[in-house]
């Protein structure tokens, strides 16, 4: 899993595994799936690099829907909303590589949940 640091999405530190709100639910979705987390950090631009060379399966960040990263990776249904900067509503979306659909679908499942986002 690749993490870049925003705020309380996600908090990257020196020598620990990155916490915050996405890094929660992205353990908490591993679990669900029996799998174990092993973090890539960096920039957005080097993390997705990595996705569309296989070497990453989701990256997070507090990405928004309006993600520029699109064009070259899969993302997620909006989750959850969230305010920019200057105070506006965006969509909180993750990337995952292009053309995994099961994979999209089931995160897709787990991020809305039977009740709606999270």
């Amino acid at each position: 899993m690749g993490a870049t640091e925003n705020g309380t999405w996600v908090d990257v530190r020196e020598g620990a595994d990155p916490v915050g709100t996405e890094p929660e639910l992205v353990r908490s979705f591993a679990s669900n799936l029996g799998a174990e987390v092993e973090w890539s950090t960096g920039s957005e631009e080097a993390l997705v690099g990595d996705l569309e060379e296989g070497d990453l399966d989701l990256v997070i960040g507090g990405l928004t829907a309006e993600t520029p990263w699109s064009e070259k990776a899969g993302t997620t249904r909006p989750y959850t909303t969230g305010s920019d900067e200057g105070g506006a509503t965006v969509e909180h979306v993750m990337l995952v590589p292009r053309g995994e659909n099961r994979f999209l679908l089931e995160l897709d499942a787990f991020l809305l949940g039977a009740d709606g986002p999270r």
